[in-house]
């Protein structure tokens, strides 16, 4: 394993091309899909073929992406919309206590550099999110959504 690529059972397709200085773990990876430095997926992330994953983004416990989704520099991921680091008694939580939310990106999504994608969502199906966009809920096949929270600025044609 080359020291600046961390990679620990990563599934991962053919033809796959890997930056350095990248953190992958318990994940699947598609064929043809390309991860930019400083990267980090998580355990049990699902990434479909031919995606562009750019630098510095973070794809946490939950995300699955679809075929031929694009994701822009430093894009970031949620998974639990009230993270705490301690339970009620003050004791440090266990990976139990969290309520994991998944995300589901179809086929064909572009993600703008700097968005953040709330958990629990769908991105449909070549749906497009712009840069710096807060994502809080679903955004149907097609549409564009820009802002904080996102938007619908225009619908499928």
């Amino acid at each position: 394993m080359n020291d600046l690529k961390k990679i620990r059972n990563v599934k991962l397709g053919k033809k796959v091309w890997l930056s350095d200085f990248i953190n992958l773990y318990d994940c699947e990876i598609g064929d043809e899909t390309k991860v930019g430095p400083f990267v980090e997926i998580q355990r049990g992330v699902k990434v479909g073929s031919r995606c562009k994953i750019s630098s510095h983004s973070f794809l946490c416990e939950g995300v699955s992406l679809g075929n031929g989704v694009f994701i822009g520099h430093g894009v970031m991921f949620t998974n639990d919309r009230n993270p705490k680091a301690t339970n009620e008694d003050g004791e440090l939580m266990s990976p139990y206590e969290w309520l994991l939310e998944t995300t589901v990106v179809e086929d064909r999504v572009s993600i703008g550099s700097g968005a953040v994608i709330l958990p629990g969502i769908t991105l449909g199906e070549a749906c497009m999110v712009g840069a710096g966009a807060v994502v809080t809920r679903s955004v149907p096949a097609g549409a564009t959504v820009v802002g904080n929270p996102a938007r619908i600025v225009k619908e499928r044609e």
